[in-house]
């Protein structure tokens, strides 16, 4: 099956060198090694295209089994992009250096973050729209990354620094990367109906920037700028707000008909990263600054005693409320909000909704009971997991040819214990599994190609994501019967089954009934390397 979306066929694949050298009926070929493969699908090594791989505790830490990213190569990931979100190292060029030097597990695709060069060039003065002077200075950092190597930009415009910049200062760093073919790829400024950050005590209500409107301005970026763009984990999280994919999905196809460039990933589960730690209560009603997370100079000791001095001013305790509510429908209501750690284990497991019933309380209540009962050095009181989106708006962006599978992941180890998202573990093969052979959403076809040659269209890469002769030879063999994911939200170090082998660049990064073999043959791909042609690099 190989990558393109066409149906599978029965052929022998020869690899020399680290790249495809044959594909056909190759019984008269000798090779050091031969796998048996009958019955199985040789498909591409697939191409992460949001990954938080390379964090200080994943590709570039000092930890040999972090740089050789088990839980990502036992998925059949072959090539992670990373820096997402607007986050990016300041040189691209010295990041670049260490990974190479140290050695990786997968390939890897750097990116320029929009919040680090905004950061560089704007300092801590950043809550406004930038100066000229202040663009022009970005714009300058841009095209430094991209020289380094970057492929592209990311931005994050729901986090700190990057909320407060306008569509004219994204628009004109995007201009910076059309001349080396370079993509941008945004976490949007909401996915819902209001921004993560958004709360209806402190903000007022025209700042209530929805998906819609997130989709609209990255459309409007693709519009000005004519560089490929990508609406990153596309969702619709909240209550209210589900179905609101099919809106999402109209703007965008009819964008794509007038000729924008325009895409989208998503992962294939019904809560996000920011859902395992969820706290209902706002951070200003627990002595916290709502930027940092910090605690404000004179707050109270622990997070219960401040809670108690915001609840006996009447007018703050109305305030308090409101956002409470506020939040449990973002969170996906009380009865998909659930406790992972209390100090009673009998409240582990259950809803927000079955625990508020149980004390007669309203779900509101039963939050600020959290938080005063609770562990109090922890904000919330509990560890809390909100499973905020539907199946009708995951299934409805899956089955779009321009949507790519993506794991917002990143590296992780039994060590880190409980709160790691499954998506870390288990994402490609959940895709294949739930969504095209449990519930027949979308062919196996068009689900390895979301992983493979989209992705790779997508970056630009003209040498990976298909099973095709020159191309390197990322390549994974899939057992259909078995793929599965298998990490859950209790128990998530857990390997995905039925990706047997992976090979990177013609290695062996998982050899046989999904052993991971700690190998470290992963490049930094560059522009240049990852854009010539397949017949130019036999």
């Amino acid at each position: 099956m190989d990558g393109t979306g066409n149906p599978w066929y029965n052929a022998d694949v020869g690899i020399r060198g680290g790249k495809i050298a044959a594909i056909g009926k190759l019984a008269g070929a000798t090779a050091k090694r031969t796998i048996d493969a009958g019955g199985k699908l040789v498909i591409p090594g697939f191409i992460d295209l949001h990954s938080h791989a390379a964090d200080d505790d994943g590709l570039m830490s000092q930890d040999v089994r972090r740089r050789a990213a088990l839980n990502v190569v036992t998925q059949g990931v072959t090539t992670v992009v990373v820096n997402p979100d607007g986050r990016s190292p300041p040189s691209i060029a010295r990041q670049r250096a260490s990974l190479q030097q140290s050695g990786i597990g997968p390939n890897t695709v750097l990116m320029v973050g929009h919040n680090t060069v905004r950061q560089q060039a704007m300092g801590d003065d950043h809550q406004r729209t930038a100066t000229a002077a202040e663009v022009e200075r970005m714009r300058a950092l841009v095209r430094q990354g991209m020289e380094e190597g970057a492929f592209g930009l990311t931005a994050g415009l729901e986090y700190v620094p990057g909320l407060w910049s306008d569509t004219d200062e994204v628009v004109a760093l995007v201009e910076e990367i059309v001349p080396y073919d370079g993509f941008f790829i945004e976490h949007e400024r909401s996915g819902s109906f209001a921004p993560l950050w958004w709360r209806p005590s402190q903000d007022e209500a025209g700042k209530k920037f929805t998906l819609l409107d997130s989709v609209r301005e990255t459309i409007e970026i693709g519009e000005r700028t004519g560089a490929r763009v990508v609406c990153s984990h596309i969702k619709v999280k909240g209550t209210i707000f589900w179905g609101s994919s099919h809106a999402a999905i109209s703007l965008i196809s009819r964008a794509r008909g007038r000729g924008v460039q325009i895409f989208a990933d998503e992962y294939p589960y019904t809560t996000s990263g920011s859902d395992g730690n969820t706290v209902l209560l706002p951070f200003w009603a627990l002595g916290q600054d709502r930027w940092s997370g910090r605690r404000s100079a004179g707050s109270a000791p622990d997070y219960r005693e401040a809670l108690r001095k915001t609840l006996a001013d009447a007018s703050r305790a109305d305030d308090l409320r409101k956002d409470i509510s506020h939040e449990i429908t973002y969170r996906g209501g009380p009865e998909n909000i659930v406790v992972f750690e209390h100090p009673d284990p009998s409240y582990i497991g259950k809803s927000l909704a079955e625990l508020a019933a149980a004390r007669r309380q309203s779900p509101v209540e039963f939050a600020i009971t959290l938080q005063l009962e609770g562990f109090p050095n922890r904000p919330g009181g509990a560890r809390l997991r909100g499973f905020g989106f539907v199946e009708e708006d995951i299934e409805a962006f899956s089955a779009q040819p321009w949507v790519a599978t993506a794991s917002d992941g990143g590296i992780a180890l039994p060590e880190d214990g409980p709160a790691v998202h499954a998506r870390y573990y288990g994402t490609f093969p959940r895709k294949i599994r739930r969504y095209a052979l449990d519930r027949g959403v979308i062919s196996m076809e068009f689900a390895v190609r979301a992983g493979t040659s989209l992705p790779a269209q997508i970056v630009g890469l003209r040498n990976r994501g298909l099973v095709r002769e020159g191309f390197w030879a990322d390549v994974a063999v899939m057992d259909p019967e078995r793929i599965r994911d298998k990490s859950t939200f209790t128990d998530p170090h857990q390997y995905a089954e039925g990706i047997e082998y992976v090979l990177v660049n013609g290695q062996f990064v998982v050899d046989g009934e999904g052993k991971p073999t700690g190998s470290l043959p992963g490049v930094v791909i560059t522009p240049k390397e990852g854009r010539v042609t397949p017949s130019a690099t036999q």
